[in-house]
């Protein structure tokens, strides 16, 4: 039986919190303020964007596991159209590039294509 370690744990959660603040930082540099709040508040996107910051309120909370899932359903629907896009440019990627490419494609048309293709950028 595997004992886990309090201090590791709490390393663990906290590397977790940072990761997120780094996402959206990240983002907000990258494409400006005004166009990050443009991309997470539009209509199509709001439904993803609840699952998104409910899944980090979830995080913080600790409840990582819950909070994860719904903050992974939150990223495909707020990225799900760039995965055809990233899948284009895995392909070059050696030896396992092919794979990366069909997978990410798949979940493309699984998630019903391009539906939200305008960007803000």
């Amino acid at each position: 039986m595997a004992v886990r370690h309090p201090k590791l744990a709490m390393e663990v959660d906290n590397a977790a919190h940072f990761v997120q603040i780094l996402f959206i930082i990240g983002l907000t540099i990258i494409i400006g303020l005004q166009k990050t709040v443009l991309f997470f508040t539009r209509r199509p996107k709001l439904k993803g964007t609840a699952a998104f910051i409910s899944g980090i309120v979830l995080i913080l909370l600790r409840w990582p596991l819950i909070g994860f899932l719904i903050e992974l359903y939150g990223i495909f629907i707020l990225f799900g159209d760039f995965f055809a896009t990233i899948g284009s440019f895995a392909y070059n990627i050696p030896v396992v590039g092919p794979y990366i490419a069909k997978a990410l494609n798949s979940a493309s048309q699984a998630g019903g294509g391009r539906r939200n293709a305008e960007i803000p950028v």
